[in-house]
């Protein structure tokens, strides 16, 4: 199986995200589980991918040439794919994943987030997406999807599209779980 994660590459963060990306990346890695991420070297992209490389597993960083040519990425990633440009990096993400999992993050990791969202409610990603809350840092975008949802932007069966943790643990467990979300999602698209 392999995860997809999103995650913030800021390195200015309370370090309890630190810690819940470093205790993410070990119980992939020990769940033997591959992982995808952004390619990054520093922040919760970089803990994360520290993480598992210490633990023994596989992780595969997807990030833009213009990003490499910064010197972004992660030197101890052996296996990273460079695409050329933002899009084609989601593309590749996505179509790597068998689940998707948020740590927090900023503009990017939300895009990200609300790419596969969409994605899902249309029927093109079919696997679970599962959203990782530590200290509370998504409770106002999950405010708002129910506020969509109350609004009718949303039915009220998307709602089952996405998943909420509080821990690492609850990530593991969720990962696990075999029921799928919605047999026809094109069926409940159009609202």
């Amino acid at each position: 199986m392999t995860i997809c994660v999103f995650a913030s590459s800021s390195s200015r963060i309370d370090n309890e995200y630190a810690t819940a990306a470093t205790s993410l990346g070990k119980s992939l890695a020990h769940a033997n589980m591959d992982v995808v991420y952004g390619g990054g070297g520093i922040g919760l992209m970089g803990k994360l991918a520290d993480a598992v490389l210490e633990s023994g597993g596989r992780i595969t960083g997807v990030i833009p040439s213009f990003m490499k040519d910064e010197g972004w990425d992660h030197s101890a990633v052996s296996k990273m794919i460079i695409t050329s440009d933002m899009g084609e990096r989601k593309k590749q993400m996505f179509a790597m994943a068998d689940a998707i999992v948020a740590l927090p993050g900023g503009v990017g990791t939300l895009e990200e987030l609300t790419e596969a969202l969409t994605l899902k409610q249309l029927g093109l990603y079919k696997g679970s997406i599962i959203i990782l809350n530590t200290l509370n840092f998504y409770k106002s975008f999950i405010d708002f999807l129910e506020h969509m949802i109350s609004g009718h932007f949303l039915r009220y069966e998307h709602k089952g599209m996405w998943e909420i943790a509080n821990t690492t643990e609850e990530v593991m467990a969720l990962l696990l779980k075999k029921d799928g979300w919605h047999q026809d999602p094109s069926s409940i698209a159009k609202i």
